[in-house]
């Protein structure tokens, strides 16, 4: 490990003038002068397990700041419960010499003259396999694509583009079954911050053999946004329907149209098997059968039926509601062979099938 670290040195000797690199190196080894950038509670684990280190004896943190964007953030408020010093960003002239940075959910790009102030560049903990799901969103393209095996990586990050920086660590973590984006992104946080905390103990080794990231299976994991969540019921399994409702269901509702109007699709319950007492009635994608036992509304996609329990159609409805004050209604006006208009109707163009399947390349 020392060995590694005197590699590192060196380098540092040859590309930097030696009184600044005096100034700036602490040490070959930890504990290391850590400042640290974030903005959301995905951030706040890896910081919590900072400042645990930073009080626990041989811990690898010897002093930590941070760094946070505007507003009511999760780490300000983390770092002033714990008295750690805060700097504004955009950042000013540092008159303190940090070892490394650390950015966890930042979101914002560090210029070069930001990142070669750190000796040992600004590691970065990103919550999937890289190069797979770069981007702002992975934990949500995770989920909506299926991804049965995902993980955390440390890189440094790169002053010109996000999340293509050398990876000094990566650890593997299985997708549970049915797993939510919000229960993934707990697990990732807490295996994340583990990782740092390891990465950081050994840094000069993890630079000195770190590697660059694949040309082959990048995926791009773009911010999540209202237009992903119009369901396609022509083009939309059972399984792809209940990814993206695991995926986003908790920050924004699955949507369709009834009647020109926007319904909002709550209370998933997955593939429902139903069989339908009237055989005569025509059935297309988007239509709706009232299952009174379970009190759930079952619609038709492309590979077989899924359930709702809940709508909000101007109100909050149950499917009962929904059933007795929008679809028997419209039903009684149905005449047998008639392809009905009380359908739930996709609204195409607003979500592609690239959002459904984005392929690796």
């Amino acid at each position: 490990m020392w060995a590694a670290g005197r590699s590192v040195l060196r380098r540092l000797q040859r590309d930097a003038p030696l009184a600044a690199w005096r100034r700036q190196l602490s040490s070959s080894g930890p504990p290391w002068r850590i400042l640290f950038f974030g903005s959301d509670q995905f951030a706040v684990e890896s910081l919590k397990h900072l400042t645990s280190n930073r009080n626990s004896c041989g811990g690898v943190v010897e002093s930590l700041e941070v760094v946070t964007s505007s507003g009511d953030m999760p780490v300000k408020r983390f770092a002033r419960q714990n008295q750690l010093p805060l700097h504004s960003w955009p950042l000013g002239d540092l008159h303190k010499q940090f070892d490394v940075g650390v950015v966890v959910s930042f979101g914002c790009l560090l210029h070069e003259n930001v990142i070669n102030k750190f000796p040992y560049g600004i590691l970065n903990v990103h919550p999937s396999l890289l190069p797979r799901w770069r981007g702002p969103a992975p934990i949500f393209h995770t989920i909506m694509h299926g991804d049965t095996v995902t993980g955390v990586t440390i890189m440094q990050i790169h002053p010109h583009r996000f999340d293509v920086g050398p990876i000094l660590s990566q650890e593997l973590h299985q997708v549970p079954e049915n797993c939510t984006a919000d229960e993934l992104r707990a697990v990732l946080a807490t295996k994340g911050a583990c990782l740092l905390i390891d990465t950081l103990r050994m840094l000069p080794e993890r630079v000195a053999n770190k590697t660059a990231q694949s040309q082959t299976g990048v995926t791009f994991a773009p911010k999540i946004t209202t237009s992903m969540s119009w369901i396609v019921w022509e083009e939309q399994t059972c399984d792809q329907i209940d990814c993206l409702y695991r995926a986003i269901g908790s920050k924004i509702p699955l949507r369709t149209i009834w009647m020109d109007s926007t319904v909002k699709l709550l209370d998933f319950v997955g593939r429902c098997h139903i069989s339908l007492s009237d055989q005569t009635r025509k059935l297309v994608p988007g239509s709706l059968s009232y299952q009174e036992e379970s009190n759930t509304m079952a619609v038709l996609c492309k590979d077989g039926w899924v359930g709702f329990k809940t709508m909000v159609l101007k109100k909050r409805l149950t499917a009962t509601d929904f059933y007795n004050g929008y679809l028997h209604q419209a039903l009684k006006k149905v005449t047998p062979h008639q392809i009905p208009e009380c359908l739930f109707v996709s609204r195409k163009g607003l979500m592609g099938t690239n959002q459904m399947g984005q392929k690796s390349r």
